[in-house]
């Protein structure tokens, strides 16, 4: 089934499980699904919708207890947030789409491909991978959790630059302004609901290897939140896969190098979506 909306540009929300849910919906075509990362906005992916829209429909959404959707829970699997998602798909009709998740996002992308392959046409994880926390990762949680309880402002504040290559902090301190900015006005219960989700999210490692779709790594080289040699092993696990791995790079690729990322992630969708 195909489905082409056109000329669509619009802020909506939907009472999904007694709550608001918050997206944006704009553009004409196949569908590709943009879901950000923790701590994130769909804002995160303005520069990229801009180069979608032409070709495709996007839809940029705000994960439950970021950006305006609300907080449902402590604990926001990322399964409950892959829900989430197919709840605005179902309603704004659309049968499937191609999605693309940034760090968090990407967790979210490959709980929704387990739960709704059907409606997967491909995944594009953006420095993100598909392995579980190890036990040290979710004692790092939840050590996180309690420092957010005490203040979480001031942990938001402490984070951000920390999620750039250590030579881009400088160069980005407007930037890095911003989305400090931006990531103030997440609650303190968003924060732990979603450490709390991705700390106790499933291994999809064999998932990986089991997907009937392409699957597109974005590596940053100087990412320290998820390091290259974590992703590496991961990129022969699909049957179909390719990957972009970009030098002087962080966490933060849409930031740090959108001129190289961004056709990129086009050329994939135009191929797979």
């Amino acid at each position: 089934m195909t489905v082409f909306v056109k000329n669509i540009v619009m802020e909506k929300q939907i009472q999904w499980r007694g709550k608001r849910l918050n997206y944006q919906l704009e553009g004409q075509g196949q569908a590709v699904i943009l879901l950000h990362g923790f701590l994130e906005n769909y804002h995160l992916w303005d520069g990229l919708i801009k180069r979608l829209t032409p070709k495709f429909l996007v839809l940029a959404i705000d994960l439950p207890g970021f950006g305006k959707s609300e907080v449902y829970s402590e604990n926001h699997s990322m399964n409950f947030m892959a829900e989430a998602v197919k709840g605005i798909m179902d309603h704004e009709k659309l049968p499937h789409a191609l999605l693309m998740g940034h760090s968090m996002g990407g967790y979210v992308s490959l709980a929704f491909a387990k739960l709704f392959q059907d409606q997967t046409r491909g995944l594009v994880l953006f420095h993100s991978q598909a392995a579980a926390d190890d036990e040290p990762g979710k004692e790092n949680r939840n050590r996180t959790i309690e420092v957010v309880k005490k203040d979480h402002k001031n942990f938001i504040s402490q984070f951000i630059p920390l999620l750039f290559a250590e030579s881009n902090i400088s160069v980005f301190q407007k930037e890095i302004a911003h989305f400090r900015e931006e990531s103030l006005k997440t609650s303190a219960a968003g924060v732990i609901a979603a450490l709390a989700g991705m700390r106790d999210r499933d291994n999809n490692l064999a998932l990986l290897s089991q997907l009937e779709v392409p699957v597109y790594f974005v590596v940053g080289k100087q990412d320290s939140r998820i390091p290259m040699g974590k992703i590496i092993p991961q990129l022969s696990l699909p049957k179909f896969s390719e990957v972009l791995f970009i030098d002087s790079v962080g966490h933060m690729g849409f930031v740090e190098a959108p001129e190289k990322i961004f056709p990129a992630l086009q050329n994939f969708c135009e191929r797979f979506a």
